[in-house]
């Protein structure tokens, strides 16, 4: 049975009366398989699971979707409760930002200017704040975040070992459709034309990773998947494609790194990645 809490004092409450290892999964909520593979995860490694569903104000610009994405709380709840979660902390905006917006909020430092925040500035800000905050008033051993967010579970990491955070955080693997298409709780925003155009984002990194595969260097790695990048519709557009170490630092020239994109179809902004191996220069 889930115990579902809307306050700090009923999540207070709750908490305390989870014994042993406890992790965290934080979401949205429109909840979908890839969270099911996070709350699974959290279940093999923690006594008891908590799950926070918060559409968070604060990493939305002024002219992206917070009014329209979806909140589908009954159906989440549903899922959770498939999956063997003890709590879920569903609070409203009032609850999380009782005076308001903050005026005080983490600066997730240079890499959180880039790639998504260049494209959303103050996303991360706003991402990392939040984050902060529920690892503050669900004090978990362990968090769990999905890898298709690459930036952001980097980020968030970073945060963890500079703030001296004690939460073990844990990446798990992208989960996609069989066609490839990386799942996602704005999918459902697309049509099926534009679904079928989204599929040039994973085309694209798997035409990066084969030339990784070859031994293609990290040039020869790009153009590949560039020129795989074909969404077949004026309304998909790419944002940026980049190849770079596995902490999103520029490079590399060898070894392990990550192929992250990011495209517009239509009104949806949709990002995806994969991790590769560049092969020693000969």
């Amino acid at each position: 049975m889930v115990t579902v809490v809307h306050t700090r004092k009923e999540l207070a409450a709750a908490r305390d009366g989870l014994t042993g290892r406890v992790g965290v999964v934080m979401t949205m909520g429109a909840l979908h398989d890839g969270h099911e593979t996070l709350l699974r995860a959290a279940r093999e490694r923690a006594d008891h699971v908590l799950v926070t569903v918060f559409v968070n104000p604060l990493q939305f610009g002024p002219n992206e979707d917070f009014d329209r994405y979806p909140r589908t709380l009954d159906a989440d709840l549903e899922i959770c409760r498939r999956a063997g979660v003890d709590v879920v902390f569903a609070p409203p905006v009032s609850e999380m930002y009782p005076q308001g917006q903050p005026t005080v909020r983490l600066n997730p430092g240079p890499l959180g200017e880039d790639l998504e925040g260049l494209s959303r500035p103050g996303f991360f800000h706003g991402v990392l704040t939040v984050v902060m905050k529920l690892l503050q008033l669900t004090r978990p051993d362990l968090a769990f975040f999905g890898e298709k967010d690459y930036q952001q579970l980097t980020l968030v990491r970073r945060m963890v070992r500079d703030l001296d955070v004690p939460t073990e955080i844990v990446g798990v693997p992208t989960v996609r459709e069989p066609d490839g298409l990386a799942l996602s709780s704005r999918n459902r925003y697309l049509s099926a034309e534009q679904r079928r155009a989204a599929l040039s984002l994973s085309a694209a990194l798997r035409a990066g990773a084969e030339a990784a595969g070859r031994g293609e260097d990290a040039g020869a790695v790009l153009a590949a998947a560039h020129g795989a990048f074909d969404p077949g519709t004026p309304d998909a557009r790419l944002d940026y494609l980049v190849l770079t170490d596995t902490d999103l630092e520029p490079g590399p020239v060898t070894g392990s790194a990550r192929l992250l994109i990011a495209a517009w179809v239509g009104a949806t902004r949709l990002i995806d990645n994969t991790a590769i191996h560049l092969a020693p220069r000969p």
